[in-house]
């Protein structure tokens, strides 16, 4: 008993010697199983560990790897510090390989290593809102002052703020301490929606049927469509969701045929079946180009919606927020004509890059004006004030939000597909749509 005990204390040694609390040492790293190892090319160990939290199995992937690189790159190019303090990097994936997508067990596995492991200084992500939902609350219940969390993607509305749409709990129930401690670099839905029904106004749209994947994030941004649409005088056909494990979806769109629909909105995501979506919807209904149109958000504004969908999403209309990839300019060009050189080969630059390393920078540079402390990140998080950056000018509100924004945080591009994602136009919103879009 007295060898196994002595072997027990030996390894709490060892462990207590790795771990997050220890003396100049190296951090401990979060697990093998959601993360990689700890990305650092400073001197010495880092101080701190930065954390991505993003699906990395699934069709998202393609975005997700290229906001991760983005990420890397930011570090890079500040040497892995952060003002004085060294930075790791761990991207994490809080998808399986079951799920094909994000998965909520994951998400909450994830977010509790993070809260306990006291070198985590903050975390990039989530990618989608749904996993934000889980992630939020447990990140702001940590330990010494909650967690810094910036998302480059969720657009859920009620992640952050309240009111029509929203349930009576939400915001509340992600900020159990009472304080914020997130916030994101991206427009919210009642945008999106705002400039979708704007621009399918302007296609000469009458009358549309409104589809959502029953995510958190699928269902808000089509209530945000719809309730925008409405307040333009489209007419709404419909409003269901489709089930995302099934063969076929041939019945519901000759359910929809029979409404007289000119135009199908899809609010959700390309890894909820969003593929065979868009197939039987022009197997039954026709091209996207025809009679009837086809127009989705960001959730399948991705080169994935087009290689999954072949032939079938040609035409279809997608939305990001931002500006085309082709008319970035100053220093979102600057960032694109360098990323695209180090990270992708000749590959297409995605939209969500440029998020990223946007997220990344706020959340170095509060990091880099903060005393070290995990409550005094989150403080310089929310008296950011972004002047020419990445994405325009910006700083948040107290919800974690936008405010005075301008260009590419309020601008909306929309993707007609091609072999590509071809530039149709850009959109920013007006007010009033935007408030109607909200539920006001």
């Amino acid at each position: 008993m007295f060898l196994v005990g002595l072997l027990v204390a030996v390894a709490a040694f060892i462990a207590a010697g790795c771990g997050g609390g220890g003396g100049g040492g190296a951090p401990e790293a979060l697990p093998s199983s959601s993360c990689t190892a700890i990305e650092y090319e400073g001197d010495g160990n880092p101080d701190y560990i930065v954390a991505s939290d993003f699906p990395l199995q699934g069709s998202s992937r393609t975005q997700t790897v290229q906001i991760n690189d983005a990420i890397r790159f930011e570090l890079k190019q500040r040497s892995f510090k952060a003002g004085k303090y060294k930075i790791g990097f761990q991207a994490c994936d809080d998808a399986t390989a079951q799920a094909g997508k994000w998965d909520s067990g994951k998400a909450s596995q994830n977010a509790n290593a993070y809260a306990a492991n006291d070198k985590v200084i903050g975390v990039i992500g989530t990618f989608n809102s749904g996993a934000a939902a889980i992630e939020i609350p447990v990140l702001n219940q940590a330990p010494n002052g909650g967690i810094a969390m910036i998302s480059p993607a969720n657009t859920y509305v009620c992640l952050t703020q309240g009111g029509p749409g929203c349930d009576k709990t939400e915001p509340d129930k992600y900020y159990p301490s009472g304080t914020r401690n997130y916030a994101r670099v991206v427009a919210n839905d009642a945008y999106q929606g705002a400039a979708v029904a704007e621009f399918a106004q302007s296609k000469g749209i009458k009358k549309v049927y409104v589809l959502n994947d029953k995510e958190a994030y699928g269902l808000g941004v089509a209530t945000n469509f719809r309730n925008a649409a409405t307040s333009l005088g489209i007419e709404i056909a419909g409003f269901e969701a489709w089930d995302p494990k099934a063969s076929s979806y041939e019945a519901l769109f000759k359910k929809i045929q029979g409404t007289g629909a000119d135009a199908v909105f899809l609010g959700g995501l390309i890894d909820e079946n969003g593929a065979q979506v868009i197939k039987d919807k022009v197997a039954v209904l026709g091209p996207n180009d025809g009679k009837v149109k086809l127009f989705a958000p960001d959730g399948f504004t991705t080169q994935q919606t087009i290689d999954e969908a072949g032939p079938a999403a040609k035409g279809m209309f997608m939305s990001v927020a931002g500006v085309p990839i082709d008319k970035f300019a100053g220093p979102a060009k600057e960032f694109a004509q360098k990323f695209e050189a180090d990270y992708l080969k000749g590959k297409p630059i995605d939209p969500y890059a440029i998020y990223g390393a946007q997220a990344a920078q706020v959340l170095f540079d509060a990091i880099a004006n903060s005393d070290g402390s995990r409550g005094d990140v989150i403080k310089q998080m929310f008296a950011t004030q972004v002047t020419d950056g990445l994405l325009g000018s910006f700083k948040f509100n107290a919800n974690g939000d936008p405010q005075d924004a301008s260009g590419a945080v309020v601008g909306f591009t929309i993707y007609v597909a091609t072999d590509k994602l071809t530039t149709e136009t850009t959109i920013s919103p007006k007010p009033e749509v935007v408030t109607a879009a909200a539920g006001g």
